[in-house]
C-alpha cells in the first residue's frame, strides 16, 4: 500500500479545517470547566503553557510531514527514526485515542439531543449520527472535506460571536450590564486561588484539548499539493486553536467567577447567561452539538488514515486495506464499528467498561508527542524544540503520577503502551525467525 492509491480530493482550504474539525470539541466546550475550577483565572497559564508545547510539536511535526507527506504521517517518521516498534506504539496509539473519542463524542451529542427530544432514546440518536458521518467518509475525501469545512466553519463563527459578545461586556458597552472589570480576575482569592498546582492540574486538561491538531498532517498526504499544504496549514491551524482558545478562557474567567457552579457543566453557556443572552443555554448546546458531531466527522477520518498506514506496514489486518474510489472503505468502517462498539457498551456498562476505555487512552498523546519530538531529534538532529517538549512531557507525566486522580491515567496507557511494545516485540522475533530482518523503510 503506498500513499498514491488514495484519492487527492482535499483542496487548501479543507485541511485546516479538518484539524479544527478534530481539536475543537468537548475537551473545549466541556472539559475546559473542570480546568477552570482546578486553576481558576490562572486556567490562563494553563493554556498557554499548553499552547506553547502544541505549537512546538506541531512546528516539528510540520517540518517532517512537509519533508515527506504520507498518510502515516507522524507514525511514518518515528518509524523511518527508530524503527517498526516505534510506528507500532505511535500509530495504534494515536488509532485508540481517536475512535474512543468518537464514542465520547456520539454519547455526548445524543444527551444534547435526547434532552431536547426525550421520546427518542440516546441509542437511536447515536445509531444516526455514527451512520451519517460513516456514510460521509465513504462518500469520497472530497464530499467528506467539504462536510467538515462547513462544520469547522460554524463552530470558529460561534466561537467569534462569543469572544465579541463577551468583549463587549467586558468593555461595558452591553446595555443594562456594567463591566465586572478584574474583579473575577483577582478578586475571588486572588488570580492563582489553588497556587502553581492548580495551573499543573488546568494544564493536564489543556494539554488533552489541544490533541487531535495532528490530524493536519494526516489529511495533508491527499491534498493536490501536500507539501505546501503541510507548510500552510500547521500556521493556519495554530494561530486559530490559539484566539479560539486562549480568547475564549480570557473572557469566561473574566465574566464567570471561577468557582461558580454552573461553570463544570458548561463554561460557555455560564458565561452568556452572565451578560444576559435570551436563550443562551440552548444557545450554547446547539454550539456543542455542531462541535461534538463536526470532531466525530474529522476523527472517523483521521482514525481511518491512520488504520490504513498500519496495514500498508503489516502492522494491522490486510483485509483493512481495501480500497474504493480511492477510500479506504474498510478502515473506515472498522473505525466506526469500533466507536459505535465502544457505545454499546457504555449503555451497556456505563459505570465499569467506558470509563476503563478513556482511562487506558487518557494520556496517549504525550505518548504520541513525545515520540514525535524524539523522531524529529533523530532525523533533524538536535535542537532546542526537542529538547524542551521531551522536558515538558516528562514534567507533565510525572506530575499526573503524583496526582491521585490522573495517576488511574497513566498506569492504565502504561500498560497500553506496554501491550503494544510487547507486539511489536514478539513480530520482531517471527521477522527475525522467518529470515525477514527489518522491514523496509517507505519509498
Amino acid at each position: 500500500m503506498t500513499r498514491h492509491a488514495l484519492a487527492a480530493g482535499l483542496r487548501q482550504r479543507h485541511l485546516a479545517m479538518i484539524a479544527l474539525g478534530g481539536a475543537i470539541g468537548a475537551g473545549l466546550f466541556v472539559g475546559s470547566g473542570i480546568g477552570i475550577a482546578a486553576a481558576g483565572p490562572g486556567i490562563l497559564v494553563s493554556y498557554l503553557l499548553a499552547g506553547a508545547l502544541t505549537m512546538l510539536v506541531m512546528r516539528m511535526l510540520g517540518e517532517m510531514s512537509a519533508a515527506r507527506p504520507v498518510t502515516g504521517s507522524f507514525a511514518e517518521h518515528a518509524r523511518r527514526a527508530f524503527g517498526p516498534w516505534a510506528g507500532v506504539l505511535s500509530g495504534w496509539m494515536y488509532w485508540a485515542l481517536l475512535v474512543v473519542s468518537v464514542a465520547a463524542e456520539a454519547l455526548g451529542a445524543a444527551h444534547i439531543v435526547s434532552g431536547w427530544i426525550p421520546a427518542v432514546p440516546d441509542w437511536a440518536w447515536v445509531a444516526v449520527f455514527m451512520s451519517v458521518f460513516t456514510l460521509s467518509n465513504l462518500a469520497g475525501v472530497r464530499n467528506f472535506g467539504e462536510l467538515e469545512f462547513w462544520f469547522a466553519g460554524l463552530k470558529i463563527a460561534a466561537i467569534c460571536g462569543f469572544l465579541a459578545i463577551g468583549g463587549a461586556a467586558l468593555a461595558g458597552l452591553l446595555p443594562g450590564h456594567a463591566s465586572p472589570g478584574t474583579s473575577h480576575l483577582i478578586g475571588d482569592g486572588g488570580f492563582l486561588p489553588h497556587g502553581w498546582h492548580g495551573v499543573a492540574v488546568g494544564m493536564v486538561a489543556a494539554v488533552f484539548a489541544f490533541g487531535g491538531l495532528e490530524t493536519v498532517t494526516i489529511a495533508a498526504a491527499e491534498c493536490e499539493d501536500p507539501v505546501k499544504a503541510v507548510r500552510t496549514g500547521v500556521r493556519a491551524v495554530m494561530w486559530r486553536v490559539s484566539v479560539c482558545y486562549i480568547g475564549s478562557m480570557a473572557v469566561i474567567v473574566a465574566l464567570v467567577p471561577w468557582n461558580a457552579p454552573d461553570l463544570v457543566e458548561g463554561p460557555y453557556a455560564a458565561a452568556m447567561q452572565r451578560v444576559g443572552v435570551a436563550g443562551a443555554a440552548d444557545l450554547m448546546k446547539a454550539v456543542v452539538l455542531v462541535a461534538l458531531l463536526s470532531a466525530m466527522n474529522a476523527n472517523i477520518y483521521g482514525s481511518s488514515r491512520m488504520l490504513y498506514a498500519l496495514v500498508g506496514r503489516g502492522d494491522a489486518p490486510r483485509a483493512l486495506g481495501r480500497l474504493g474510489r480511492g477510500v479506504p472503505y474498510a478502515a473506515v468502517l472498522a473505525s466506526a464499528a469500533f466507536g459505535f462498539g465502544s457505545v454499546v457498551l457504555s449503555l451497556v456498562w456505563p459505570a465499569t467498561v467506558f470509563p476503563f476505555l478513556l482511562n487506558s487512552i487518557g494520556a496517549a498523546i504525550l505518548v504520541v508527542w513525545a515520540l514525535i519530538a524524539a523522531s524529529h531529534l533523530r532525523l533533524h538532529g538536535a535542537s532546542v524544540r526537542a529538547v524542551t517538549v521531551l522536558a515538558s512531557i516528562g514534567g507533565v507525566l510525572l506530575f499526573m503520577l503524583g496526582d491521585a486522580v490522573s495517576r488511574t491515567q497513566i498506569l492504565t496507557t502504561g500498560a497500553w503502551t506496554a501491550a503494544l511494545l510487547g507486539w511489536a516485540w514478539c513480530r520482531r522475533l517471527r521477522n527475525a525467525r522467518n529470515g525477514q530482518g527489518r522491514d523496509p523503510l517507505p519509498n
